[in-house]
């Protein structure tokens, strides 16, 4: 018997204002943002956006597994194509980003 290993993927799902991570296609893990600065009309066109990450959160049944480090990691090199600034709002997140370095340019202060 063959067995498929796990798909997993992250996506942005804009209209809900959350990464969405699909493992076989189901839902498994959610990042909440928030884009203050797009939603005030004191942003002028040339300001970078800065992106209030939230709250990571992986359905109980998957966690232990490192999916939340994969949706994080993936949710943050969205963020960097769309050029984007990170608020670390989220402790998960912060831990992460503590650990690799490499996205530290990315974040702006709480």
């Amino acid at each position: 018997m063959i067995t498929e290993s796990p798909t997993a993927e992250v996506t942005n799902n804009a209209g809900q204002n959350r990464f969405e991570l699909r493992l076989n296609g189901d839902l498994v893990g959610i990042l909440g943002y928030y884009d203050l600065d797009t939603r005030s009309a004191r942003r002028s066109s040339a300001a970078t956006p800065v992106v209030s990450f939230m709250h990571t959160v992986i359905v109980e049944d998957f966690g232990h597994r490192g999916l939340a480090a994969v949706m994080v990691r993936r949710a943050l090199d969205a963020a960097r194509g769309y050029g984007w600034k990170v608020r670390p709002v989220c402790t998960y997140l912060q831990r992460f980003v503590a650990d690799n370095p490499e996205y530290r340019d990315l974040m702006v202060s709480v």
